[in-house]
């Protein structure tokens, strides 16, 4: 249901499911969909992998991210490789995500490169 909303929703939700192999898998649909609302590809893969909490630690700064988010990636994660929960490495989470932010990223600019028609 939400994975069917999301595909309507945003163009490169389709190009996901298909570069990450996903089709099929409903849990891992559902967890790209979370996924997918909150990445802005203006944005740097830094930016968005600190929104996620995937940063290194510095002693006495905050780190402020999105546990749903994290908990979103870690299920995709697991989905794409096809382990437990247990088995997940960060560095695996990271490969993850840089590959849905590469795809989105090049959706979008694509979506800016092509010409107006008419």
């Amino acid at each position: 249901m939400i994975a069917e909303e999301a595909g309507k929703s945003y163009p490169a939700y389709n190009r996901l499911v298909d570069g990450l192999g996903v089709r099929g898998n409903i849990k891992a649909q559902e967890a790209l969909a979370e996924l997918i609302t909150y990445l802005d590809p203006s944005k740097g893969f830094r930016k968005t992998s600190n929104l996620l909490g995937l940063f290194k630690p510095i002693l006495g700064r905050r780190k402020v991210y999105s546990r749903h988010l994290r908990r979103a990636l870690q299920r995709l994660t697991a989905s794409t490789n096809n382990i437990r929960t247990q088995h997940l490495t960060a560095k695996k989470e990271k490969e993850t995500l840089s590959r849905v932010w590469r795809i989105c990223r090049q959706e979008a600019l694509g979506r800016l490169a092509t010409p107006a028609q008419g």
